[in-house]
């Protein structure tokens, strides 16, 4: 399981940076990074492409206002990235191999943009009937997939031990 929750790592990263590299670089979303104003594009009425540079974690948390603070978020994601890849050493269910590849991948990605720009790059922005989704890229998509998937994993394992221990108690 191993390696298939790291070759699930790898591409969710190479995913995310693709993308980011295509935002960024063919979108010339980039310029946004020195303060120049960048239009949202329309993909359909409840999704837009914009640009937000995040310098903090999800939904904004942890603003890293420093030098130092940016470099602990890039620490600390690195460190939870190796208790991550430690744990998918010894698991042997399928799922949640999947899921942990789903959160190293996505983290590691967002790595790569604290470490490279200083923040990360959020650009997919979901809204509807006046309500607003945070804005969020690939990387962030993976991490709360494998964080769903986790859960649904965990769930599904307390079901089956209930349902087996229900079983044994009346026979």
């Amino acid at each position: 399981m191993l390696r298939y929750g790291l070759i699930i790592a790898a591409a969710i990263f190479a995913f995310d940076q693709l993308v980011k590299v295509f935002i960024l670089y063919g979108l010339d979303f980039i310029k946004s990074l020195s303060g120049l104003p960048v239009e949202p594009i329309e993909i359909l009425p409840v999704f837009n492409v914009v640009m937000v540079w995040n310098p903090g974690i999800s939904y904004g948390l942890f603003q890293a206002e420093s030098e130092f603070q940016r470099w602990l978020l890039v620490v600390f994601s690195l460190g939870v990235v190796a208790l991550l890849i430690w744990w998918l050493r010894g698991i042997k269910d399928l799922r949640l191999a999947q899921a942990i590849g789903l959160i190293i991948g996505g983290a590691v990605g967002n790595v790569i943009d604290r470490v490279a720009y200083g923040k990360v790059a959020d650009f997919f922005h979901l809204h509807a009937f006046g309500y607003s989704w945070y804005v969020f890229n690939v990387a962030d998509t993976a991490i709360v997939l494998g964080v769903m998937l986790m859960a649904a994993d965990l769930l599904l394992v307390e079901w089956k031990s209930r349902s087996r221990d229900a079983t044994e108690d009346h026979t």
